[in-house]
């Protein structure tokens, strides 16, 4: 049963539609009457026609008059219908009126197509709503208790049951399971979460109970963010959108002047009759309406904006969908954006007479209350071992760390810093300088005075950063930059393994942003690709800022155009691949539009047409515009 609240807002959500169908049905009995020879019930209907089909266009044509001084497509079309009503009735030839009222019929059907159509493009948009919990189920004094999502605080427990949606990020405490994040990150396989993970609000929980802890508000969650985000795009304008815009207010006022021209000079220069004069202007005035040019570029936009983000690409506006199709250079930051930014130990090498295990157990009981990142590195691969620690720890900044372990003096640092207590093995050394110029970060390990084996660390590389980077030259990008803070041997060691054509390093934040005007310089336009603090500068310079959405920080989601949202490098050239399909189907649109106006034109001029075949003819191409936009929607 459907509540009058209910009916209410199904009225309200298919006005358009509903005003449409009672316009027609109005229309239709007024043309029974009409071929009955009841003219004047017909002459009582048919404005009821006009008024219900054409109110909501002549609302908003005269607002656009009154308030901006401008000629809008609404008006012109209620001025054409009107016209050809005034000409029926003067010359008694009531068809007219007909016409006039399927104009309008016709233009309230297109309209509604449109909407309807538009509101396709957003649809995966508003879905995101959907994913946001009202309540949270928050665990205080040992009880559970719901709360409203917006009432949460720092350092709240919440507790999610399996097949329930995550309500707020937040981080692990208790549990292992799967969760499914394809609406936040496009990502269509389930990943595993336990301890120390992070969640995001509108992921679906699997099978395991879980325990989080918010750690930050809810209203800066990664959904919230995506939805505050979308619907900024939606209400901005992109340049060619502007542009045509502007262009409609100065063709409305050129269309109503040649209309004004050709209602009078024909009766004298073509010989006319008056009343073919004034209908072939009113036509006219249907046909040459940019309406079709006006839905050329939006709905295809915004078809673009909503593919990207089911695919985990976030575009903030139609203006960066446009401009990452046009992009010759693409920079990429290293730490955190073609690494995962997390150090990881890769290999052990024991002097002789040593384990493996004995160097990274005195690693990690000299680490273990280190924050520092290769300290945490040590301690997470030393998990199952002896966890004591050492006492007596002292940190020597940019050097190492030294204390006791097990009534023994041990020491962790660099090479100089472990040669100012002991001599260095040779075979250790050379060792050593290999790894180095592979890249790796390597620390020294002692005890007793004695040099007992060295710890290799590095940061791993993204497995699809070289997959990703080949994917980008297969679609015609010019150059592939790596700028980073790090140092030119690790740099280029990197850059040669994933195929980066050029390498900046040992780069301050104001440096990759006078770097980036380079490129500009030289490709015109250049994206720019990263997760940190110090990327904000470039990916603010650079004609496309892409940031990393789970690793990036505020500051350069913030700052960038194009958030990818699960950090996967290889959406990169989907973005790339849906710009360029966007701008061929817009350039598409605004060919078939213009010509097909300009066809409409001349067979008007040839006499070969009716009002009602030029509004089909109008309203068909745009809605023929609309969907052809849509085809965006398609992957």
């Amino acid at each position: 049963m459907l509540y009058p609240s209910r009916l209410s807002q199904l009225a309200k959500t298919h006005s358009e539609a509903l005003a449409a169908l009672l316009s027609g049905c109005l229309l239709l009995v007024g043309w029974i009457a009409l071929h009955l020879g009841w003219t004047g019930l017909a002459l009582l209907i048919l404005p009821a026609a006009y008024v219900v089909g054409g109110y909501e266009s002549a609302r908003e044509g005269l607002t656009t008059l009154v308030k901006e001084k401008e000629l809008d497509v609404d008006l012109l079309m209620i001025v054409a219908a009107l016209g050809a009503a005034g000409l029926g009735l003067w010359r008694q030839e009531y068809y007219l009126i007909i016409d006039g009222a399927a104009l309008i019929l016709i233009f309230a059907i297109s309209g509604a197509l449109e909407n309807y159509a538009m509101q396709r493009t957003d649809r995966s948009i508003r879905s995101l709503m959907s994913l946001t919990s009202d309540t949270a189920q928050v665990l205080r004094e040992g009880r559970e208790a719901s709360v409203s999502i917006d009432r949460l605080e720092l350092g709240d427990q919440i507790v999610v049951k399996p097949g329930e949606l995550i309500p707020t990020d937040g981080l692990i405490l208790e549990g292992f399971s799967t969760l499914n994040q394809a609406a936040i990150t496009g990502e269509s396989i389930p990943v595993e979460k336990t301890i120390g993970d992070e969640v995001f609000a509108g992921t679906l929980n699997g099978n395991g109970a879980l325990k989080l802890k918010v750690h930050q508000p809810p209203e800066s969650s990664l959904l919230r963010r995506v939805i505050c985000l979308v619907k900024q795009a939606q209400t901005e304008a992109p340049p060619s959108q502007q542009f045509i815009e502007r262009f409609e207010h100065g063709y409305a006022r050129v269309i109503v002047g040649f209309g004004l021209l050709l209602a009078v000079l024909p009766p004298f220069l073509l010989h006319w009759s008056w009343e073919t004069t004034i209908y072939r202007a009113l036509i006219f005035l249907v046909v040459s309406s940019p309406c079709a040019l006006m839905a050329a570029i939006m709905p295809t936009l915004l078809s673009g904006i909503a593919n990207g983000a089911r695919q985990g690409i976030l575009f903030k506006n139609g203006a960066q969908l446009e401009m990452i199709g046009k992009v010759r250079a693409i920079a990429f930051d290293k730490t955190g954006t073609l690494t995962t930014g997390q150090l990881q130990v890769c290999k052990i090498i024991p002097a002789t007479g040593f384990s493996e295990a004995e160097v990274l157990q005195v690693a990690a009981a000299l680490e273990s209350g280190s924050e520092h990142p290769i300290g945490a590195a040590i301690v997470q691969a030393a998990q199952g071992l002896d966890g004591s620690r050492a006492t007596e720890v002292q940190a020597y900044p940019g050097r190492g760390i030294a204390g006791s372990w097990q009534q023994r003096s041990v020491s962790v640092g660099t090479a100089d810093f472990v040669k100012s207590i002991t001599d260095l093995p040779i075979e250790l050394v050379q060792v050593t300088d290999a790894l180095e110029q592979d890249g790796k970060t390597v620390v020294w390990v002692a005890q007793a005075q004695q040099a007992i084996g060295v710890i290799a660390i590095a940061d791993q590389v993204r497995p699809e950063a070289a997959r990703a980077i080949a994917q980008l030259k297969k679609l015609g990008i010019e150059q592939v930059i790596m700028l980073t803070g790090d140092n030119r041997r690790t740099a280029h060691s990197m850059a040669q393994a994933i195929g980066v054509d050029r390498v900046y390093a040992e780069l301050l934040p104001e440096d990759k942003l006078h770097i980036i005007r380079q490129l500009q310089n030289q490709y015109k336009t250049v994206a720019m690709v990263g997760d940190g603090i110090n990327d904000a500068p470039a990916l603010a310079q650079a004609s496309v800022g892409i940031a990393m959405g789970v690793a990036g920080s505020d500051v350069a989601l913030e700052t960038a155009d194009i958030v990818l949202m699960a950090d996967r490098l290889e959406k990169i050239a989907v973005a790339i691949q849906l710009g360029r399909r966007s701008h061929r189907v817009v350039k598409q649109n605004i060919v078939f539009a213009i010509g097909f106006i300009l066809l409409l034109i001349t067979v008007n001029f040839a006499g070969n047409i009716t009002l009602p075949i030029g509004v089909v003819g109008h309203e068909g191409s745009t809605v023929l515009v609309i969907l052809s936009g849509l085809r965006l929607l398609r992957n």
